[in-house]
Order: structure tokens, then sequence, then C-alpha cells
């Protein structure tokens, strides 16, 4: 990966014509914990223009000797930028040197070629299973409220966790869009709803591949639509049911990060706070942050903190007028960790560690629980038309992108139609909100599908080509067929560079890179025989899973018995009101 030149690098307060990041914002009052100052300079993250533009400006014994000095100077902020001592103020002035914003929204990290990854903190922790039945605490009845942000992918795995606590006893209302409130209540839980459309944010998402605006012009609905989430949260946690009026008091919060402002609703109410999320977003040295690119493994852990603090700066004022005008609080300004991995808060990550292990330096607040499934397949009533023409030939490859909308759906039902002819092969497209699947012309090789459980279909797929998010990508594992992932955005590279690891895919296909040759190569690909062994061997290592009892199990183990909301919080240090989470800032399919 090429350094920044020193004229890109050496002013702190460079412009970005394409993605500016103001960090200008009033913090007076703030409470300062980090022992930065609440005066902000103005610093505007560099773009691939910028870049490009400084480069070509600098003469090429400049740029030499630039890129001389740069080396070491990016191995000295690399490792101080992970120092807690260090002001944030500090901080900030380095991020044009040790990142750019790339025209899709992602971070690209740059850091020498040479640096060692003892430059930079890694611990090596336990690496024995965290959850011990035996050390699970006798729990009282609780009232929890799950603070859901996402689409229907994110919202389904909580929907079972929320089952399974409700059957232990305990009172479950699930806090998440209207657009999943018959969702939530066909499966017995109590439903609350939370500012922000899912279709609105999926839209942005697959336009802005990470959590940053490529069109400026795009700032004030993302904002707009991150402040309705936000100022909606406490009022999920205290208001009594909307249907039947009944008294609700949260004792605990369990939430996924795109909720925003969650850590700061447990602050104000004083109760406990248990993350889980179905991508990695605590430090690591064993693979970048998912929102990142990163080539060299030694930059794997400083990602996920360069990330952090990019987000943190795109949401410090909207978080500070939540907590001054709705949360009674003090404001903040920036603590490390503030999004991927607070000491002092649990995180359980809902995939199967026989595809992701748990990696070394991840402590016991973290759990690895498996992939959370809900059964839907007992309750499906599929139409005749699907299961005859199941049953009229050999099994189908699925396609099909969920919650995602397609740019040019026309265009790619058209590739997929053709690739599928000049494969052999019959397939299913699900018409999600992408609007796949409308031909010109009848297909016997092709049935176009609204709707319908994963859980019963995938059984009955030959292979899938979906978009990558967590569960659809459990889905189809689970029913040992190999997977093509066509990520959009966030975290769905991720699943697909997983995938093609364990050799049950292959390489995964950008949705902008998506084409008939791509696409013929990837079905040649899934219908090989040793693709297929490697497809059941590790759908029989998942078997024994119980993902959702893992999570519970981890809920209870994290839980601290005995503590009165009404108690001061002595076990938790002040980082807990300085921890701001995000997922992709958008929902994940």
């Amino acid at each position: 990966m090429a350094d920044l030149p020193e004229s890109t690098c050496r002013n702190t307060n460079v412009v970005s014509r394409d993605i500016p990041i103001d960090v200008s914002g009033d913090d007076s009052n703030c409470a300062d914990y980090s022992g930065c100052s609440s005066d902000m300079p103005d610093v505007e993250i560099v773009t691939e223009d910028d870049k490009s533009s400084s480069a070509s400006d600098s003469g090429s014994n400049q740029l030499s000797k630039s890129r001389r000095l740069t080396q070491s100077k990016l191995v000295k902020y690399a490792s101080k930028f992970l120092d807690d001592t260090v002001p944030f103020t500090k901080k900030i002035k380095w991020l044009p040197r040790l990142a750019i914003v790339k025209h899709d929204g992602t971070v690209q990290c740059h850091f020498p070629t040479d640096m060692k990854p003892h430059a930079l903190d890694y611990v090596v922790c336990s690496e024995k299973d965290d959850i011990d039945p035996t050390d699970i605490p006798n729990i009282p009845p609780l009232q929890i409220v799950m603070l859901i942000v996402g689409t229907r992918g994110d919202v389904q795995p909580f929907v079972a966790i929320g089952k399974r606590l409700q059957a232990d006893g305990h009172r479950v209302r699930l806090a998440t869009h209207s657009n999943f409130k018959d969702f939530v209540l066909d499966a017995g839980l109590e439903f609350y709803p939370l500012g922000g459309d899912p279709k609105v944010l999926a839209g942005y998402m697959v336009k802005n591949k990470g959590f940053l605006p490529s069109n400026p012009s795009e700032i004030p609905v993302q904002r707009q639509q991150m402040k309705d989430i936000i100022f909606s949260l406490l009022d999920a946690c205290k208001d009594n049911d909307p249907h039947s009026g009944v008294k609700f008091e949260v004792d605990a919060i369990i939430a996924n990060p795109p909720a925003y402002g969650h850590t700061h609703v447990a602050e104000a109410l004083n109760v406990p706070l248990h993350i889980f999320f179905t991508m990695p977003w605590t430090p690591t040295s064993e693979f970048p942050h998912p929102l990142s690119r990163v080539k060299h493994a030694a930059g794997y852990r400083l990602s996920y903190h360069i990330v952090d603090a990019l987000i943190w700066l795109g949401i410090r004022d909207m978080i500070n007028e939540f907590r001054k005008k709705t949360l009674k609080v003090r404001p903040v300004t920036y603590l490390r960790g503030s999004y991927s991995s607070p000491p002092d808060v649990p995180y359980g990550y809902i995939w199967s560690p026989h595809l992701v292990p748990k990696p070394k330096d991840w402590g016991k607040n973290i759990d690895v629980v498996g992939f959370c499934f809900l059964d839907l397949a007992s309750s499906y009533k599929p139409p005749e038309s699907l299961l005859k023409w199941i049953d009229a030939g050999d099994k189908p490859i699925y396609i099909g992108f969920g919650s995602l909308p397609v740019q040019q759906p026309g265009e790619m039902t058209k590739i997929i139609v053709q690739a599928l002819e000049k494969t052999g092969q019959r397939g299913i497209i699900n018409k999600g909100w992408g609007g796949l699947g409308d031909l010109e012309k009848p297909k016997d090789f092709v049935y176009a599908l609204d709707n319908c459980p994963h859980d019963w279909l995938f059984k009955r797929c030959v292979a899938v080509v979906h978009h990558g998010g967590a569960g659809t990508t459990a889905a189809g594992l689970k029913a040992a067929c190999p997977t093509t992932i066509v990520p959009f955005f966030g975290d769905q590279p991720f699943w697909g560079e997983q995938v093609h690891a364990k050799g049950v895919g292959p390489a995964p296909i950008p949705i902008d890179e998506f084409s008939l040759d791509k696409l013929i190569e990837a079905i040649c690909f899934m219908l090989k025989p040793e693709v297929k062994e490697r497809a059941d061997e590790l759908a029989r290592a998942m078997e024994g899973e119980d993902g959702v009892a893992g999570a519970v199990k981890a809920f209870y183990k994290h839980f601290p018995v005995g503590k009165s909301k009404d108690e001061p919080d002595t076990t938790q240090t002040h980082h807990h009101s300085g921890v701001f989470s995000i997922r992709r800032c958008f929902g994940h399919a």
C-alpha cells in the first residue's frame, strides 16, 4: 500500500473536496475524561482526489524524501494512536496521515509496509470457551429491552434470543423499526417503535459502502435518520407498553451497535448493557475492521481505532445533544474504544466459531456464541406452485439479495437468467426489495419468489448466491449449500472472504463488478464435488451449535446479580459514559 506523500500529510487542516468531517463542534462543558481539550481543531479527512492531486504537485525528489520521513512518522503515529494517555486532539491531527476516505465511503488505512505487529498493542488472552454453564448465576425475573436497528436480517436473531429469554420468565420488549412490528408481535414479544426507516437506511448504504456519504447532498438524510433513532431510545426504555398500557421499568438493555445511543441511555438509567453483533467490532490483530481496507496484518488492530475515531467525529454533536437535552447528563468528548470494545461492556458475537474462531486477543467479556436461528420453516406453508416447480427437476440455485435495493433490477435479472441458462441450472430468484425476477417471458427453469423462510428453502437448493448478510450466510452454510456472496456494503465483503477461505464458495463478487462471466464462473465453482464436500463438513460442525442458548448464557454470565439500579455504578469506570457504538451507521441486511 502506498504511503501518503508528505505534501498530503504535512497540513493537519486538510480540505476534503468529497467527504468533509467536521470536528469543530462545540464541546463546551463536556465531561472530558480522556484529558483532551474541548477545543477541537478543524480537521477534515483526506480523500482519494486530495491524495492524487497532492502527489502530482510534488517533485519526484521531494516525494522520495517525504516518503522516507513518512515511514518513520507513521510508525510513531500508529503506535501512539492506541495510547489512552494521548489527547484526542492530537489523534485527530494524525488521521489524515493514517487514513483516507474512499469514494465508496470505506476507510483505507495507510501503514508502512515494514511496520511490525509488536509496534502496536497486542495481548494474548485465554483460548478456552468463556461460556461455562456452571458459572451462570441465578437471575431473577427481569424487564429487558432490546434496542435493535437495521433490516430484517438484523432483527431476526434478536427475536430468537428474546423468545428464549421470555421462556426463562423474563419480560422482553424488542424496540425496532415500525416495519417489523407484525414480525415481532407474531413471535409473541412486546414491540416498541424506534425511529429510522430501514428502507431508507439500506438504500443509503448501497450507495455508500461505509459509514460516510459519497455525496454531500445525502448528509442531511443520513443525519436525520440517525437522529430519529437516537432520540427514540430513552422512550423505548421507559414508556408503558403502547399496546396494553402496562408499565415498563427496564432492568437491562441488550442492543446492537447501530442503535447509536444505547450506552448513553444505559448510563443515564444506571442499568446493565450487553451488546450483541453479527460483525466484528472489537479490536483484534487477526483481521481488520470490516469497514476498512488494510493490506498489512500489522495494521489490523489499529484499523478499529481509526474507524472508531472517524465515526465519533461524525456523530458527536448529535450524541451530546441527546445527552444534554434528553438524558440530562453531561456531554462527553472522546475516549478510545468508544464504539468498538469498551472494557466494562460485554459483547457477544453472533457467528459460528467454526467459521470464524474467537480471536486470541479478545478477553473474557467477549463471547462468540454461534449463529442464532429462528425456526420459521415449521410454520411455513409454501404455495403449491413452488412445491410443484421444485419437484419437477434438479435442486435449484437460490439467487437473492434480501432487503437491499438493486440499482438496475432488470439488467441484473437478465444476467441471472442467462447465467442459469448457460450453466444448465434451475434457479429461484428472490424478488426482495430490489425488484428482481420480472421476466419479459416466463422461463421454465426460473421461479420468481416473493418471500420464503431460508431455513425451509435452502435445504431444497444445490447452492446459494446472495448479498452476504450474516443471517443469510448462516442459513446457507447450515443447509450445507456452497455459497457465492455478492457484497453490497459493510461487513458483507468480510463474510464473503470467510466463506471463500473455508473453500465453500468462490471469491466474493462486489455488486459493482457483477457480470455474466463472473456469475457463470461462480456457479461452476459451487457445483464442484469437492466444494460440496467442504460445505457438508462445515454444516456438520455447526449442527451441534445453539447460538440462541449461547447468547442467553452469555447474557446471564455477565449480568451483575444483586446490584440495584439505584446504587452508584462502582464496577464500571467513567469510560462507560464515553462509549458510543455504531454498526455501519445504517443497518445490515
